[in-house]
């Protein structure tokens, strides 16, 4: 197995537990900080729309690494190509807005994990 292969499965996990993360806080678990500002302990309800729906692009941003690294067969018609830098774009964005939060929890937790996510989709991306 390559290191490519190790990145994007590690890539996928990560946007599992971020995922989770984000299912969490749209059930109205207290972990608000963390996220979207740091504005709120517990997201309004508009907001947890907004971190169901998160949780579920977040999912398939691990799918379209594992099918663009072929760990993942059977999704052949999905085109990774493109994907794949705009994921990484967006997480380089991400890591950036993270870093600038208000939020001193989103800073010290939420920037290095998207920081580390975006160095291994860079990784992947030009492979």
């Amino acid at each position: 197995m390559e290191f490519v292969h190790i990145a994007s499965i590690i890539v996928a996990i990560c946007c599992l537990v971020v995922a989770v993360f984000q299912v969490l806080l749209s059930l109205g678990y207290p972990l608000g900080e963390f996220a979207m500002g740091g504005f709120y302990k517990v997201l309004p309800k508009k907001l947890r729309i907004v971190s169901a729906i998160n949780s579920l692009i977040l999912l398939f941003m691990g799918l379209v690494f594992l099918q663009h690294t072929n760990v993942l067969k059977g999704f052949e018609f999905l085109s990774t190509t493109i994907l794949v830098w705009i994921i990484t774009i967006f997480l380089g964005l991400n890591t950036i807005a993270n870093l600038l939060s208000r939020s001193k929890k989103e800073r010290v937790f939420m920037t290095p994990l998207s920081g580390f996510i975006f160095i291994l989709c860079l990784y992947i991306a030009l492979s």
